[in-house]
């Protein structure tokens, strides 16, 4: 039996069936398939990251969009684009989704806009990218208010 908490079009979490000492969690935004390479989670490390984002998502943790001229999409590839230690380190700021291997098939950016957050990711595994050449150069965007995203961060830490 799943449990879905979200909804798939902004953000979602489905929790599912244990397999050994791992359990299935499936993550999805703006309509994509966020854990397609990795969705076995293994529990403790898991839930231990999930309930700390969702703290400091609560906190008020997420900084405007640098760039203000540039689109969601257009901000992630400039971060995303860092090459000097001065520009990886401001990148690092707006990380989100560091999850272990469950979420490193992806690269994640969160900026917030008072009680919004706009979360922006891109695939970049060759592998996946030679499966779904349609995620090549692609930065998803999607917005969602602050309290609905940590609702189901606490929701997906219960289920597990």
């Amino acid at each position: 039996m799943s449990t879905l908490l979200g909804d798939k079009r902004r953000f979602a979490a489905e929790v599912g069936e244990w397999v050994g000492g791992l359990r299935r969690v499936d993550l999805w935004a703006a309509d994509q398939w966020l854990t397609c390479d990795d969705n076995a989670a293994y529990v403790p490390r898991f839930r231990h990251a999930v309930r700390q984002t969702a703290a400091e998502v609560s906190a008020g943790y997420g900084k405007p969009q640098p760039f203000a001229d540039l689109s969601p999409a257009a901000a992630h590839r400039r971060l995303a684009a860092a090459t000097t230690e001065e520009e990886e380190l401001f990148r690092e700021r707006f990380w989100i989704f560091h999850w272990g291997p469950t979420t490193d098939n992806l690269r994640t950016f969160v900026f917030r806009d008072g009680d919004e957050l706009v979360l922006t990711f891109q695939f970049w595994r060759e592998a996946h990218l030679r499966e779904h050449p349609e995620h090549a150069e692609a930065v998803f965007a999607v917005a969602i208010p602050a309290a609905e995203f940590v609702g189901i961060l606490d929701g997906l830490v219960a289920c597990l």
